[in-house]
């Protein structure tokens, strides 16, 4: 049984129940609130929500966060199988997870993601679902940055001929060419400042706007050279 398919909460290992407290806020953010746009995933959509960039471009597109520091696959597998996206009926949701999976192969992350846009799919069979890249991470490079990398292939390649689903490079231009992330785009070479927020978000926002806008955007299905 792979770990990362496998519907989970995150461990209370501090002890003081923070997660499942922000899960329940959730719950009654999902009842409150009509969002056509709703992210959904780990510290790097987390920490997106605190920045000039989301009150300036996604605050005003009618969207909800329910992303969570350190959550892994199965931790939001769980989440949306717990009542997260019940009371919604989004447009787009956006899906940034994976990285926090250290101790599972690119492979089976791979899977859980395609669990979760399954799970998602079977609640909301006409939500489009937008997935940035995984972003490098560490300073120097290391084992964890190229196994996002792998995660990104992988990903990519499954869902290229999905419907309603959109995979989003926004990994570019953090790596310098010396190999080493600086701390103006990443303070703890994990999360992406408030400048570099813009910079990779700015394909994200543009996807949004065109769905939200136009209608959904004609899928290029050609290779990539």
């Amino acid at each position: 049984m792979n770990p990362c398919s496998v519907a989970a909460p995150q461990p209370d290992i501090e002890g003081d129940g923070r997660w499942n407290s922000i899960h329940n806020r959730f719950l009654s953010d999902a009842k409150g609130k009509d969002a056509d746009v709703i992210f959904i995933g780990d510290s790097v959509l987390q920490a997106l929500e605190h920045t000039e960039v989301w009150n300036q471009w996604f605050a005003p597109l009618h969207c909800l966060n329910f992303s969570i520091h350190r959550d892994q696959t199965q931790n939001v597998l769980w989440r949306i199988k717990n009542g997260e996206l019940d009371h919604v009926d989004p447009r787009v949701i956006v899906l940034h997870i994976g990285t926090n999976n250290i101790e599972h192969t690119p492979e089976q992350i791979c899977e859980g993601i395609l669990e979760i846009i399954h799970t998602v799919r079977e609640k909301h069979p006409s939500v489009y679902i937008v997935l940035p890249s995984l972003l490098p991470r560490g300073q120097y490079p290391n084992k964890l940055r190229e196994k996002n990398n792998k995660i990104n292939e992988l990903l990519r390649e499954k869902v290229a001929s999905m419907k309603k689903v959109e995979m989003v490079t926004i990994d570019k231009g953090f790596i310098q060419s010396d190999g080493t992330i600086s701390h103006h785009d990443m303070h703890d070479y994990l999360v992406p400042t408030n400048a570099a927020c813009r910079k990779a978000f700015e394909p994200v926002y543009d996807l949004l706007q065109q769905i939200l806008t136009e209608g959904e955007p004609e899928k290029d299905l050609t290779p990539s050279e």
